[in-house]
C-alpha cells in the first residue's frame, strides 16, 4: 500500500515526529481495485447503464493490533442522455488502531467520448470532504522512549512527554481528483491523478506551509481482456485479464501485477505488489458472480522484511447490480468485464 509501509514504522516506533503533529498523508489502494474501480479512477464512473453499488472492507496486517480498517462503499451509473456518469462514495479509514481516523465523502462526475468507432475516451471528476480525527493519547514520541525499557513503565503506562497537544484534533477538506481512461473492446489505460488541489490533513495551525500538503498521487493503471467463450447473447463468459497498476506518491511507488480470470460464475487470481525497493506481498483473490451480486475475497500474503507477524491482509468485495431498472439489456463494446 502506498506509505503504509512508512506510517507503519513511525506507529511502531514513534507514532510521528517529535517536533510537530501532522497526519502523515497516505493513500488507499484496494487489493481487489477491480471491485472498486472508481476509488481508482473517477473516469471508471458510469461503466453500467444500471445502478451499481460496490462495497469494500479491508483488514490490514491484524497480527500487529489490527493496525489499519477500511470500509468503503459506493454507487455510481451511466446517464445515456447526458452522456455522462455519475457516482458517489464514502470510505472511512483507520490507521494505528484508532491513532488516526479518516472519513470521506465524494461526487464524481465522467464524461464520454466516442471516436475512429471502437475507441472510447472518458474524463472524470472527484469532488470530495474528508473529515481527519487524531487521538492525541495514543502517540508515542521520542522523549518518551527510555533506552533501557521502550516507551512504558512497569505498569505499562507510557512515561509523560513534553508534546504539546494541538488545540484542535480534527480537521476538515476538500479533496479533489482528476482522471482519464482510454478504451475499446481490446485494452484500456487510465491515468489519475489524486489530491490535485493540494489539501492540507494535519492538525498544526501553520497550514500555510506548502509542504504540510498531501502528496499528489499519479496512478496508471492497464489492462485487456482475452475472451475464450461467450454465451448465447454475445457477452464474455469465460475471459482472462492480465492487468497492471503502477501509483506513485511523493518517493514512494508500488507495482501491481497479475491476471483474473473468470470461468462462467467462479472467478480468481493472482498478483503480485512491488514497491520497487522490495517485494510487498502476492495477492491471491477468488469469489462467485451470480449475474446480480458478485462476491470476492483476496488475501494479501506479506513478502517484505516484516514477514509474517503481520498476519497479511484480508479484503472483502461485493458489487450488487440493479439490473432489472435497465430499459433495454446493454452489449458493451469495451473490454471492462472484469469491472462490472
Amino acid at each position: 500500500m502506498i506509505l503504509r509501509h512508512f506510517i507503519l514504522r513511525k506507529l511502531l516506533f514513534i507514532s510521528f515526529c517529535c517536533t510537530s503533529i501532522t497526519a502523515l498523508g497516505q493513500d488507499l489502494v484496494f487489493s481487489q481495485y477491480y471491485n472498486a474501480p472508481i476509488h481508482i479512477n473517477p473516469a471508471f464512473a458510469g461503466l453500467s447503464n444500471y445502478p451499481q453499488f460496490t462495497s469494500n472492507y479491508r483488514l490490514q496486517w491484524p497480527g500487529i493490533n489490527n493496525v489499519y480498517k477500511t470500509f468503503a462503499i459506493s454507487y455510481d451509473q451511466y446517464f445515456k442522455d447526458l452522456n455522462s456518469g455519475i457516482g458517489f462514495t464514502a470510505l472511512t479509514d483507520d490507521q494505528g488502531d484508532g491513532t488516526l481516523k479518516t472519513t470521506e465523502f465524494s461526487g464524481i462526475y465522467a464524461y464520454r467520448l466516442r471516436f475512429r468507432k471502437d475507441w472510447q475516451l472518458k474524463f472524470g471528476l472527484e469532488v470530495g470532504y474528508a473529515q481527519s480525527r487524531l487521538d492525541f493519547s495514543k502517540l508515542i514520541f521520542f522523549d518518551q522512549i527510555d533506552p533501557g525499557v521502550g516507551p512504558f513503565n512497569a505498569a505499562g503506562v507510557p512515561f509523560p512527554s513534553g508534546e504539546i497537544q494541538p488545540d484542535n484534533l480534527n480537521n476538515g477538506y476538500l479533496d479533489i481528483n482528476f482522471g482519464m481512461l482510454l478504451y475499446n473492446p481490446q485494452f484500456y489505460v487510465g491515468i489519475t491523478f489524486d489530491h490535485i488541489n493540494g489539501p492540507y490533513s494535519g492538525f498544526l495551525a501553520s497550514n500555510s506551509n506548502e509542504n504540510y500538503a498531501i502528496p499528489v498521487v499519479l496512478a496508471i493503471n492497464a489492462g485487456t481482456q482475452i475472451v475464450l467463450e461467450k454465451d448465447n447473447k454475445g457477452r464474455p463468459r469465460t475471459f482472462i485479464s492480465p492487468n497492471i497498476l503502477i501509483a506513485r506518491q511523493n518517493d514512494f511507488s508500488q507495482i501491481n501485477v497479475g491476471a483474473y480470470m473468470q470461468v462462467n460464475q467462479l472467478f480468481g487470481g493472482a498478483w503480485v505488489r512491488h514497491t520497487l525497493s522490495n517485494l510487498d506481498a502476492f495477492i491471491f483473490t477468488a469469489g462467485v458472480d451470480l449475474d446480480y451480486i458478485k462476491i470476492g475475497y483476496s488475501f494479501d500474503l506479506t513478502g517484505s522484511n516484516l514477514g509474517p507477524n503481520t498476519g497479511g491482509s484480508h479484503e472483502i468485495g461485493i458489487i450488487l447490480r440493479l439490473k432489472n431498472l435497465e430499459k433495454k439489456e446493454s452489449k458493451y463494446n469495451d473490454c471492462f468485464s472484469l469491472f462490472r
